[in-house]
């Protein structure tokens, strides 16, 4: 039972990481809080973290209920949440902003930016509800449930730490490189994209059709 809750946390983190890309966020959330403090955009930075914790475990708990009240299939799921993954991806190799100029400054303009846009649709977006939904249709057991909550906690708590220690990133790499990072992880998420469509796609084709897979 210890392994599975082990595998199941560092399969949920290792899931997230790069559809959610807390490294990405971190010129946006230093952009919207550029006005700051350093101890109020440590707070901001905490709450960020939580609000993403809880909007996730939300979606964790109520997943299998949500994909059964509107008739939809795991493998529709995969390749709809393949679709947004790989937009995201693009948007991230080709350097475009991951938030629209209304929100960037909607942003700048309100105080608490924690929990949009910031939380919500920035990292906690359909991506990664999506991971989750996806995740919760395959628990069984309650130390599912509690491994994939621990993979959730060590993403916000790492979230926190690259919000917190991201000036320091950016001085260090620059927004160069960052964005060169950046990209290198869009690259690999539009490869993680068009697997999650190909095997929903697969999926689909062979319960349609399974004597074309025999």
């Amino acid at each position: 039972m210890t392994s599975s809750i082990l595998n199941y946390a560092i399969g949920t983190l290792a899931a997230l990481f790069p559809i959610a890309n807390p490294i990405g966020a971190v010129p946006i959330f230093y952009s919207l809080s550029a006005t700051d403090s350093r101890r109020d955009r440590r707070k901001q930075a905490q709450r960020t973290a939580v609000n993403v914790i809880l909007i996730l475990a939300v979606f964790l708990v109520g997943g299998r209920s949500i994909l059964q009240f509107f008739g939809i299939s795991l493998d529709v799921l995969r390749i709809a949440g393949g679709l947004l993954v790989s937009h995201a991806a693009w948007e991230m190799v080709t350097s475009k902003p991951r938030l629209m100029a209304s929100e960037q400054k909607a942003g700048t303009e309100q105080e608490d930016i924690s929990f949009t846009p910031m939380a919500i649709p920035l990292v906690a977006g359909p991506g990664s509800i999506g991971v989750i939904i996806g995740l919760s249709t395959r628990m069984t057991q309650w130390s599912d449930y509690l491994g994939c909550s621990i993979g959730i906690v060590l993403f916000g708590c790492l979230l926190y730490v690259c919000l917190v220690l991201g000036e320091s990133l950016l001085s260090i790499l620059g927004q160069n490189g960052l964005g060169a990072l950046n990209r290198v992880l869009g690259f690999f998420i539009l490869a993680i994209a068009v697997q999650l469509i190909a095997d929903g796609v697969l999926s689909l084709l062979h319960s349609a059709a399974p004597t074309l897979f025999r």
